[in-house]
């Protein structure tokens, strides 16, 4: 078998079109995620749960029976959330880090050695990881904040090894990931006990932030060429918010007031 690449969330959005692109270049890829994507020629699907590792050790035995070796392991797997820090369940605050962290640390420990030397790894994070995150996006924030000091961790680590890791870091992505971002906005909005903030108001700070979408086939692109890089890129980003950055920009306390100013629901007199 020549050239191959396993991928994770190959079911839709980023992680099938990466797998559409490296097919396209010539790939076998492995594809991991919990529902089928589309059937196509030379994409080897594995059903998997990325929250378990024996699932995860059984995909390892699968691909590790068809090839002596994979040229890159992509992360594309990952869920959204949107919810109060002292609303949204146990459950729930330990499932996005099984899916958005955990997943990862899964990954790389069983398929490492699978990983043929100047091997790539490459992480998806999110334009949100170095900035200070909105109110009720801060689950999500955190996350991909802890994916992206576990990528650094694992960089320094495995080019001791021969291996490069890459982070992408993208912004707004048109995949169901938005429509999933909408719909828990609005059950946020609808079900909060503690906030009466109002709705409308977040939900222009949310659409200002995922109104410069661009296609996932441009993450696929990145991944790509993440992969081929000579001398791959620490990190890539692409469609960052400048409204964003300009609020990263300012002091702690002026981001909290502006904020408070904008969601804070006003007393009528």
């Amino acid at each position: 078998m020549g050239k191959c690449a396993v991928i994770s969330g190959v079911s839709g959005g980023m992680g099938l079109k990466t797998a559409e692109k490296f097919i396209n270049e010539g790939y076998e890829v492995f594809g991991m995620d919990l529902r089928a994507p589309e059937e196509m020629e030379h994409l080897h699907f594995i059903p998997t749960d990325l929250t378990s590792m024996a699932e995860v050790q059984a995909a390892f035995q699968t691909v590790s029976s068809k090839t002596d070796g994979v040229d890159a392991i992509i992360h594309m797997a990952g869920i959204y959330d949107l919810n109060s820090l002292v609303e949204m369940g146990e459950e729930e605050f330990i499932r996005i880090f099984n899916v958005n962290l955990f997943s990862q640390y899964r990954i790389n420990k069983t398929f490492l050695p699978l990983l043929k030397k100047d091997g790539r790894i490459i992480i998806t994070s999110s334009e949100l990881a170095p900035l200070d995150p909105l109110p009720f996006t801060g689950i999500y924030g955190i996350t991909k904040t802890a994916v992206e000091k576990y990528a650094y961790s694992l960089r320094m680590e495995l080019q001791l090894l021969g291996y490069h890791v890459s982070v992408l870091r993208p912004g707004a992505i048109d995949t169901g990931l938005l429509d999933v971002s909408t719909k828990r906005l609005d059950d946020f909005c609808e079900n909060t006990e503690l906030y009466s903030c109002n709705a409308e108001r977040f939900k222009k700070i949310v659409d200002s932030v995922e109104s410069r979408k661009v296609s996932p086939e441009r993450i696929a692109d990145l991944a790509y060429k993440s992969a081929i890089a000579k001398r791959p890129k620490l990190v890539y980003t692409i469609n960052r918010n400048p409204l964003l950055i300009l609020l990263n920009a300012l002091p702690d306390r002026v981001q909290n007031r502006i904020i408070k100013m904008i969601l804070k629901e006003r007393k009528l007199s």
